[in-house]
This record gives structure tokens, sequence and C-alpha cells, in this order.
């Protein structure tokens, strides 16, 4: 597998996921509501994790290269490839999406391009601590499942879950970003407000990042039984009772 295949799939990931996650927004967020969009990004994060994960590990997030990058999971020069296929992959969708509103006669139910932003319901400071924490919620999740063999089969799931247990909480408040090419992509086309507040969504996802890499080794040291520390020996996780 090369370099260029997997940076390929990074872009090909981060497209659909910007396409299908913030066009449901702009297309049915009215109808559907927050539970539509929720379920939009999760489902295809699940799907993109079993399609495209085997090629790049499916991180189509700059948080999340960022954590595997803090993990020693990725090297420098393959995150700076990852982060530019991310940023070109999320601006292509969007610029997709900018033409359906334009040309498409697509309504675009945000008004916005699907763009993350505050004041309306939530002020700057909020928005800031609400995307560190989603944001260390889903790299966590990624980081720890990812590093366990025998949660190889059901990644997938967690990830999807975690992403839209993420937009449940803060599409009503900022839009949910946690994935800073998400927001970069429809902001460029949207520009304005939604462009003077990219940095907010761009800043702390990636420090939400950080946490999480800071934190997951904590959840995937190997399991010690009891006895090790003195104590009386229990059977572990997946072992049998002697």
């Amino acid at each position: 597998m090369t370099d260029m295949q997997r940076g390929a799939a990074e872009f090909l990931g981060t497209l659909l996921l910007v396409f299908v996650g913030v066009g449901s927004a702009v297309a049915a967020r009215i109808q559907g509501g927050v539970v539509v969009v929720a379920l939009a990004f999760g489902f295809v994060m699940l799907v993109l994790v079993y399609t495209i994960g085997p090629l790049s590990g499916s991180h189509v997030n700059p948080a999340v290269t960022l954590g595997m990058l803090l993990s020693g999971r990725i090297s420098p020069l393959g995150a700076v490839a990852y982060w530019i296929a991310q940023f070109a992959g999320a601006t292509v969708a969007a610029f997709l999406l900018w033409v359906l509103t334009r040309w498409g006669d697509v309504a675009d139910q945000t008004g916005a391009l699907g763009t993350n932003g505050y004041g309306a319901h939530i002020n700057r400071f909020g928005a800031a601590l609400l995307e560190t924490v989603l944001t260390f919620l889903f790299v966590l999740v990624v980081l720890v499942v990812t590093s366990r063999a025998e949660q190889t089969a059901v990644a997938g799931v967690a990830i999807g879950l975690a992403l839209a247990v993420a937009h449940l909480v803060g599409v009503a408040l900022d839009g949910t970003s946690v994935n800073p090419a998400r927001s970069f992509g429809p902001a460029v086309f949207e520009g304005g407000i939604a462009l003077r507040q990219l940095w907010v969504f761009i800043v702390f996802p990636l420090l939400g990042g950080v946490l999480a890499a800071l934190v997951a080794p904590l959840l995937t040291q190997p399991y010690a039984p009891p006895s090790a520390l003195g104590g009386t020996e229990q059977p572990g996780p997946g072992t049998q009772p002697a």
C-alpha cells in the first residue's frame, strides 16, 4: 500500500463525511432536526471505518490524526500528508454543497451552508469548551477501540456512535465541529462570520485531540490481576476461572 493510496483514501473519506453529514444539515435540518444530522454523521463515519479503514485508518479528521501522531501511530510526515488530504477533501465537499444550493435548486436549511458558529445559542467560551470536550470524547474512543485487537470487528460501530452522540449534543448549539476540516470547507464558501469564527473550530477540536492522546494510554494498559497488586486473584477479561 502506497502513501498515495492512503492519502487518496483520506481525501475521499473526508469528502464523503462532509458531503453527507453537512449535506444532511443543509437539506434536511428543518424536517429531520438534530437527530437526522447526528445519525447522518454517525452512519457515514461507521461506513467509512469499514470501507477505508484498512487503507488509511479512516481518520478523516485532523484532530484524530493529531491524536494518532502524539500516540506514535503515524509519522509526522504521514500526519502532514493526511491533513492536506483531509482539508482538500472537505473543501471539495463544501464546493459541491455550495453548487447544489446555488444551481441545484436545494434550499439551504441552515442559512449558512452548514457552517459552525457561536453567538446565537452559545458564546465563544461555551463553543470552545463544548468543542474541546466533544472532540476529546470522539478521539478518545477512536484511540482506545483501535488499539484493542479484540475490538476490531466492532470498532466502526463504537466510532460511529461516538460521532453521533457528539452531534446530538452540539448541533443545536454550535453546529458541532469536532473536526477542523469539516469546519474549514463550508466556512471557505460561506465566508463572513463563519470564516471569522473558524479559528475556534480548528484550535479547540485539536486541543481535544491532544487531551485524548494524553488520556488514552491510561485506558489501554494490559489487564493486571489484583493478585499482582497483593490482592485476591480473580479471573480477568477473556479468561476462565481455574
